[in-house]
């Protein structure tokens, strides 16, 4: 069985879906704008620069989905779509995917970012696979709160392995894995896999990888 997985945060998107929807709702007065857009930069630095504390983020960033109802929720993100990811998709990453949907067994996008956000922009791409953080939901509401493990760092380990379980097979059975990430938060699964990508990365993945020999992509540059 062959593997495909892509980060999606500044790897399949040319921009970071999470800050982006914490600044989207900002813009529609849905949250309390500078108080929010301070605390959202503070944890994209964070996230960064590898030092993100994941549980407080996610209390952070999870609380506008329980205080809104699900039909509003829906109605922006349909917005946010349109006017905030769809500028961030390049062509470049369009073919990659397309590339791998022709040839892969599995093909997902696995990220740090909860499953609310990101499903939708995975199916945007045709991917048929979603491993995220996933927001705890009961009776079609949000609660705030999150359920399992959370999608990060070693996180994304635990998850994928989660994932191959249910798949019927294990990391260490699979014909070829690939994984495309331009993170150092990614470091841990990126060493896991048998073809490591990175793609348009920060300083310290673009160093590790030259050091390793890994192969260095854009997908943003011609």
């Amino acid at each position: 069985m062959n593997l495909v997985l892509f980060d999606l945060d500044n790897t399949l998107l040319a921009g970071d879906s999470d800050y982006e929807w914490g600044q989207f709702l900002i813009a529609k007065g849905a949250v309390d704008g500078a108080h929010y857009e301070a605390k959202n930069k503070a944890f994209y630095e964070d996230y960064k620069a590898g030092r993100l504390d994941i549980y407080a983020f996610l209390a952070f960033a999870l609380r506008p989905l329980a205080t809104h109802s699900r039909a509003q929720l829906d109605a922006w993100h349909a917005e946010y779509m349109a006017t905030r990811i769809l500028p961030m998709i390049t062509q470049a990453a369009r073919a990659l995917v397309k590339q791998h949907l022709n040839h892969a067994d599995l093909v997902a996008v696995i990220t740090a970012t909860n499953s609310f956000v990101t499903a939708p922009i995975a199916r945007e791409f045709g991917i048929p696979h979603l491993i995220a953080t996933n927001p705890e939901e009961i009776d079609g509401h949000f609660t705030g709160e999150v359920t399992g493990t959370p999608c990060f760092r070693e996180g994304k380990i635990t998850r994928l392995e989660q994932f191959l379980e249910h798949h019927g097979t294990r990391l260490d059975c699979l014909t070829s894995s690939r994984f495309y990430s331009d993170s150092l938060n990614d470091l841990p699964l990126l060493e896991k896999i048998q073809h490591p990508v990175a793609v348009d990365p920060d300083a310290t993945l673009r160093a590790h990888a030259l050091k390793k020999g890994w192969p260095v992509i854009s997908l943003r540059q011609a």
